[in-house]
Order: structure tokens, then C-alpha cells, then sequence
């Protein structure tokens, strides 16, 4: 159960105290993170896809609820990694529980207790950090089956809290956000309160480009693009100019992502527009240029372009 909230500091005769928490949202690819964190945020904050692997740095997301600031720290997807790419994308989730207040535990309920889930576990249990357990996409799966996942979890490591919840749907996302508002720490707001994210507007170009790729693209080119973006002019009349390159590791990947007579690019290109001018709320110009370069997710000047830290 959650711990009696600690009181307020003393002397103090504010009427009002605030509070102010980093939580990071841990789990396995494909648990359903970054859908809990804009359904959380009430707002799109980081991108998602059906496939795993989506989000590849951490985003922190902004959530004011009550007197408290809740900073979401949206990470990678935890797995055995093999590129220096996945290396960094690992190392920056496990980082992000380093620093928080919090660390929740996101788990597909419809995939039970898996071999990846259990090596998460096992590193979380050497974690000084307070850990709650999340159970998702509940509305998928018969309620039966939710408590003897809860209970074979729990014998592993014990958690501060257990919430079962449907990312999707919004069910158990309100009592969450009134359980984690009285549970993080009394202290002043990190970010302002209209403040959404932390993410910058160039890398947010980017992250809606590739959400584009990874949805209209399948197999093994999605995992193999990243999106840079090289120009940002801002125009008198308002409006902005994007231009951004699309890096691909082979030249058939490249032919993909271009499609017949550039169809597929054009599409990538028009969608993410869209979607730039409603998270940006203005006229968006965007300029897509595709480009082959092997071995991109190797290269230490194309991880940190994408906000990773090389660990080698």
C-alpha cells in the first residue's frame, strides 16, 4: 500500500504546499509506456507504434494534478541489447530510475510473466528507488487471469503499490494520478506549469516523422531509420519551415521508405505535417530528404543527434 504522505515541512505557514516528483515509467518494449504517459498527460507527448521499440530516449512529460507536479520520465523499452543504438537506449532507461522519486513498473497483463519482465525485475529489486507495479491493457484480458500475475510478481519484489489499468481506454488512470500526486515529495515545481515537455521542437519534428515510418513501414526498416532534423526557419508569416533527413542503413531500405514515384515519402511527409501543425498549432512547411548511410546506429554523432548518450 502507499505510505502515509510525509507532512508538510515545518515553520512553514504557506497554505498551500506544493509537491514535486520525477517518476520513471520502466518496462518492456511494446508494455504500453508511452501510451500511459499522454493518456497521463492528457496531451501527446511521446510518439507510439504498435511495434516494439518505439521510443528510443528518455521524454519527460509534465503533469500538474492537485498542489503537485508529476514529471514523467518516459524511457526505452527494456531488452538484450546488440547495437551500440541499443546499448544507449537501455542504458538511458536504467539511468532514468537513478534519478527519480519513483519508479513505475509497466507490465503487458496479456503477456503474463515473461523471461525480459523477470530480467527487469531482477535488476529493479537492487534499486534504492520506491517501485510501484503497473498492470496494463487490463480492458484485453480476462480480470481471472490479473490476480495470479499480481501475486507472482509481488513474491519477486515487493511493490509499493499495484494498479491495474487500461492505457487505452483511460480506465484506473485517475485514481493513479491522485495516488502518485500524494505520494511524490513536498517542494517547489521543476518545470513551468503550462510546460508539456522537455523535449525540444527540433527533436519533436523528428519523433513525429519516424512515428510516420514506423507506421507505414513494416519488418525490419522501421528499427533501422532515424530521423534528424537539419533546418528550422522560423517565417514572418508564422509559419515554419522543417526540413529533416531520414538515414537509412541499406539502399533497400531507402527505396522503401521512398516508395514507388516517391509515393510512400510524400505520405510519410503529409501525415507528419498534419500532426506537427496540431501539436505546434500553426502552418507547418516539411521537407523530407532520405538518405543510405550504413551503419548509422553505430555512429557516435548520429546516437547523441537522436538525444543518447554513447556508453560504447
Amino acid at each position: 500500500m502507499t505510505d502515509t504522505p510525509a507532512p508538510a515541512p515545518a515553520g512553514d505557514d504557506t497554505p498551500t504546499q506544493t509537491r514535486c516528483g520525477i517518476i520513471a515509467v520502466v518496462g518492456a518494449p511494446n508494455a504500453g509506456k508511452s501510451t500511459l504517459v499522454n493518456r497521463l498527460a492528457g496531451s501527446k507527448v511521446s510518439i507510439v507504434s504498435p511495434k516494439p521499440q518505439t521510443t528510443r530516449f528518455r521524454i519527460r512529460a509534465v503533469v500538474m494534478h492537485n498542489d503537485a507536479q508529476l514529471v514523467l520520465a518516459d524511457t526505452p523499452g527494456i531488452f538484450s541489447p546488440r547495437r551500440r543504438l541499443d546499448r544507449a537506449m537501455v542504458a538511458a532507461a536504467w539511468e532514468s530510475t537513478q534519478d527519480a522519486d519513483l519508479a513505475m513498473l509497466v507490465v503487458d497483463a496479456r503477456a503474463g510473466l515473461t523471461e525480459a519482465l523477470q530480467s527487469i525485475v531482477s535488476v529493479l529489486k537492487r534499486s534504492k528507488v520506491p517501485v510501484w507495479l503497473v498492470l496494463n491493457k487490463t480492458d484485453l484480458i480476462d480480470t481471472k487471469r490479473l490476480l495470479p500475475l499480481t501475486a507472482a510478481l509481488n513474491e519477486q519484489l515487493q511493490f509499493e503499490e499495484t494498479l491495474m489499468v487500461s492505457a487505452e481506454t483511460g480506465d484506473g488512470v485517475e485514481r493513479m494520478l491522485d495516488l502518485m500526486a500524494g505520494r511524490v515529495p513536498y517542494g517547489p515545481y521543476l518545470f513551468p506549469e503550462d510546460d508539456l515537455s522537455d523535449l525540444p521542437d527540433r527533436m519533436l519534428a523528428a519523433e513525429i516523422v519516424r512515428e510516420q515510418i514506423l507506421r507505414q513501414t513494416h519488418e525490419e526498416v522501421p528499427h533501422h531509420t532515424t530521423v534528424e532534423t537539419e533546418q528550422w526557419e522560423e517565417r514572418r508569416d508564422g509559419s515554419v519551415r522543417i526540413d529533416c533527413t531520414i538515414y537509412v542503413g541499406r539502399a533497400s531500405q531507402k527505396a522503401i521508405i521512398i516508395g514507388d514515384g516517391g509515393a510512400k515519402v510524400k505520405e510519410i511527409g503529409r501525415r507528419a505535417r498534419s500532426e506537427l501543425e496540431k501539436l505546434l498549432e500553426r502552418r507547418v512547411h516539411l521537407f523530407l530528404n532520405v538518405k543510405e548511410r550504413q551503419g548509422w546506429d553505430e555512429e557516435r554523432a548520429r546516437i547523441r543527434a537522436i538525444g543518447l548518450e554513447d556508453i560504447g
